[in-house]
């Protein structure tokens, strides 16, 4: 039973995911400002190399950011249209907490170890939210999720003592260094994986959007 992961907080990424969490196909490109362009491709072209066909999809899982506006809306928004038009439920997971999952993976942390997983939200700022590793369900969130400067985040000592991963941390090495082969963005995979153990646990999914601010760019106020 196969679901579908989506994620545009960072990269553009999407993944064909077994119920077992298994990853049969999957892939991801960096180009935060071509997400509406790629994504509907990188879809068609995921289901083709798993043998996977839309109709055996069971459930469609996004990220919910935070991200700037527009990457993420084009992600959740397709990620709803599908689920209407295949019949399926749609579940939201936080990027972050995809991020912080996929860090615990990929450096083998022990339980007890904190996590700050940061994203790149411009503006010389980084998104991000703190974790402890857990044995069930693998990460607790303790703080955030968050926007602010990297340097704020160290005066008040959300840095101190943590595994610092992801992509926002990259663009400031000196104030927030990153763990050596820790991932950048989110695995869409992970998304699915953090997914189906909440919905086991009973657990709500909602696919609201993590903004954290307004929009770059508003509408005028009509004039009275």
């Amino acid at each position: 039973m196969p679901y579908l992961a989506i994620d545009t907080s960072s990269a553009v990424a999407v993944a064909i995911v077994a119920d077992d969490g298994a990853t049969l196909c999957a892939a991801s490109a960096l180009e935060p400002r071509r997400h509406a362009e790629l994504l509907a491709i990188m879809i068609s072209d995921v289901l083709r190399d798993s043998g996977v066909a839309r109709d055996e999809l069971v459930g469609v899982v996004a990220g919910t950011g935070p991200a700037p506006f527009t990457g993420l809306r084009v992600g959740l928004v397709t990620a709803q249209t599908l689920g209407f038009a295949l019949g399926v439920p749609v579940h939201g997971v936080s990027s972050l907490d995809a991020l912080a999952a996929g860090a615990v993976r990929a450096l083998a942390l022990p339980t007890g170890v904190e996590v700050l997983a940061t994203g790149d939200a411009r503006r010389r700022e980084v998104y991000w939210a703190r974790y402890r590793v857990s044995e069930t369900p693998g990460i607790e969130l303790l703080a955030g999720p968050g926007v602010a400067r990297a340097a704020a985040l160290v005066a008040n000592g959300m840095a101190a003592g943590a595994v610092v991963v992801g992509r926002g941390a990259a663009g400031y090495p000196a104030e927030l260094p990153s763990a050596e082969g820790a991932p950048l963005d989110p695995d869409p995979a992970d998304l699915v994986r953090l997914a189906l153990s909440r919905l086991a646990a009973g657990e709500v999914l909602p696919t609201e959007p993590l903004y954290l601010r307004r929009p770059d760019v508003h509408g005028t106020p009509a004039q009275p």
